[in-house]
């Protein structure tokens, strides 16, 4: 990338506050984590894009996402940008391109005055049937979450933790699977990994997950067959798969489903003391974030001099990064959740 004086350097313009990243020459925050003039934001997650921002730009989806949750708190204006298309803000240019942890999310590309950053928001390298894949974009400081920046956080191929589940209901046809899924991305992952796999029956979803399914299938993500599981006899979801949010295996909500062997989809699965801990039976290690492997290759691929980590395990990838000899440094941004 290009020589970097000290007056344009990112340090000098790209501040880490209460309120999140903020580019002081575009007067703009990335992910802010409270009401804002202008947010850049990068995915629709809760710790990532917040209601109430005057003027938000992001991707189509992700702003049909955020319309979603929050309404007319979506944001007082909304501007969509494609993948690859310049916004001009003030003196500095932005460009989202993608980054392959849900629909619509995306690294933010900000450039000025010959600098060049890319803060990656939450991302995974590995193919998603619901999302674009990440893009490495050249860079001089590249700015990487860290959820699972541990040499322990190795993900094992999705299609191995499919056919764990596929097993699972194989092995105990009169019970149901009652799998654990994030509401955004991960549920509707989760179904095209099976409809992949071969499962083409109907699969049965908890009510909250339903408004998010239903928006996939008309930004064009197809999950074939889904059927309420609210309201379905016990008898008919024996030998079928449910999904429901993360808490649903200890609400009331599950005393209506037979004998559910209860499943986790989280990266967090790797854990084994969290599984037990969460009286999960069938673990299964999926996560829409790199792992530790990912991780280190994208530090590779960008091909920036500067790394700085947030929101994560920042301390290890840190010391990986410096001891090839790149200049890295935590950077302690607050208010973003431990994703899975």
């Amino acid at each position: 990338m290009s020589y970097i004086s000290a007056m344009s350097h990112p340090e000098t313009w790209l501040h880490p506050t209460p309120s999140g990243l903020y580019c002081e020459p575009g007067d703009f925050y990335v992910d802010p984590t409270q009401p804002v003039g202008r947010a850049v934001v990068t995915h629709g997650h809760g710790d990532h894009a917040r209601p109430s921002n005057r003027h938000v730009l992001a991707t189509t989806e992700t702003i049909a996402i955020m319309r979603q949750r929050y309404g007319d708190d979506a944001g007082r204006s909304l501007q969509a940008a494609r993948y690859g298309e310049t916004v001009t803000i003030a003196d500095v240019s932005v460009m989202l391109r993608p980054a392959g942890h849900v629909l619509g999310s995306a690294q933010a590309v900000i450039e000025y005055r010959g600098s060049r950053v890319v803060v990656s928001g939450d991302y995974k390298r590995r193919r998603d049937p619901t999302c674009a894949p990440f893009e490495p974009v050249p860079c001089d400081l590249f700015i990487t979450e860290a959820t699972f920046g541990l040499p322990v956080f190795r993900h094992p191929p999705d299609r191995h933790e499919i056919d764990k589940l596929l097993h699972s209901l194989r092995l105990y046809p009169e019970r149901c699977q009652l799998v654990g899924v994030y509401g955004l991305g991960k549920c509707q992952r989760v179904i095209a990994l099976l409809r992949e796999a071969g499962y083409d029956a109907p699969i049965y979803i908890h009510g909250a997950l339903s408004g998010l399914c239903e928006l996939y299938e008309r930004l064009g993500v197809r999950l074939g067959p889904l059927l309420p599981a609210t309201g379905a006899a016990k008898s008919e979801l024996a030998g079928q798969i449910v999904l429901a949010p993360p808490g649903a295996s200890a609400d009331r909500w599950s005393r209506r489903l037979p004998e559910p062997v209860a499943a986790m989809a989280s990266g967090w699965m790797r854990v084994k003391q969290r599984a037990k801990a969460s009286g999960v039976e069938l673990p299964l290690v999926i996560s829409d974030h790199a792992d530790w492997d990912e991780l280190t290759e994208t530090i590779a691929a960008v091909g920036a001099p500067e790394i700085w980590v947030t929101h994560g395990r920042e301390e290890a990838l840190v010391h990986y990064a410096s001891s090839l000899g790149f200049n890295a440094r935590a950077l302690a941004l607050i208010g973003y959740e431990d994703g899975e």
